[in-house]
């Protein structure tokens, strides 16, 4: 689909850290526009989005109500793009809210599970509408991803730690859980045990993934989104991370996304499939 209209963009979870990210980088494109801004932290309920996100007045208020954005949303001649950075509870219902009105979602919202993602898969066909599902959208973890697979045809031993803030509410992190779901693709089993461990305290070892791999989360204030990918055999030691500093860096990602779903006519999940 191509036009020489701006991309029209709603943003839910529009007063959170990354929804304000989102809001600067949007109201910054020169082929989108701002149509609306969704939140439901009453604090910010009616205030200017563009002034809570610390990028001046923009002229669109934060509202409380999604569904009532999407169909103002699907009134335009263009139909829009809804980017969510909300939470695992609601995303799920946000996702559906978004195709029933023919709103095409971009979700960075991780936690739901492989059963929602196949039912919004099917939803999404029968709609014939784009939805892009993005555990990560940095750039810099697409490229550690794609390193792991090539170290896993060497390695038969792979752990993966991953570390975010302590208000992130899902844990493993979807990115995790996207980087075991590409190892175990690979089509062998790692870890395979040396000795029968025994857990003193449960959790222990981490969440056992497909294929033997087991991730361990990590929840501190100062931390923001981190990933390690370890990789171990006699004698030697192969650790890929990955850092962020700034959410800022998910934004080329989030700006792609906008752009890419406007071609697809059904669910793509993960950044390494549009770029």
């Amino acid at each position: 689909m191509t036009s020489n209209l701006p991309i029209p963009v709603v943003v839910n979870g529009a007063a959170g850290k990354m929804g304000r990210e989102v809001i600067k980088a949007v109201t910054q494109a020169e082929d989108m526009t701002l149509l609306g801004a969704v939140d439901y932290n009453r604090e910010y309920n009616g205030q200017d989005v563009g002034e809570v996100a610390g990028c001046g007045v923009v002229e669109v208020p934060i509202l409380n109500q999604l569904e009532s954005v999407l169909a103002l949303a699907a009134q335009e001649k263009q139909l829009g793009v809804m980017v969510d950075f909300t939470h695992p509870d609601s995303v799920y219902d946000n996702v559906r809210s978004a195709i029933a009105y023919g709103i095409r979602p971009v979700v960075g919202t991780t936690g739901l599970s492989p059963a929602q993602i196949a039912e919004l898969a099917e939803f999404a066909d029968k709609a014939s509408t784009g939805c892009l599902i993005i555990p990560n959208f940095s750039i810099g973890m697409v490229l550690l991803q794609q390193a792991a697979l090539q170290a896993s045809k060497y390695f038969d031993h792979v752990e993966i730690i991953e570390l975010h803030h302590n208000q992130k509410a899902d844990a493993p992190s979807g990115t995790a859980v996207k980087t075991a779901q590409m190892l175990a693709e690979m089509g062998k089993t790692f870890n395979p045990p040396s000795v029968t461990e025994t857990e003193k305290l449960a959790g222990a070892r981490g969440s056992l993934a497909d294929e033997g791999i087991r991730i361990h989360s990590v929840r501190l204030p100062g931390l923001i989104a981190h990933q390690e990918v370890i990789f171990g055999a006699q004698g030697q030691i192969y650790t890929l991370r990955h850092d962020t500093s700034d959410r800022s860096c998910y934004m080329p990602g989030v700006l792609l996304a906008i752009r890419k779903i406007l071609q697809l006519k059904t669910l793509v999940y993960g950044l390494e499939k549009i770029l």
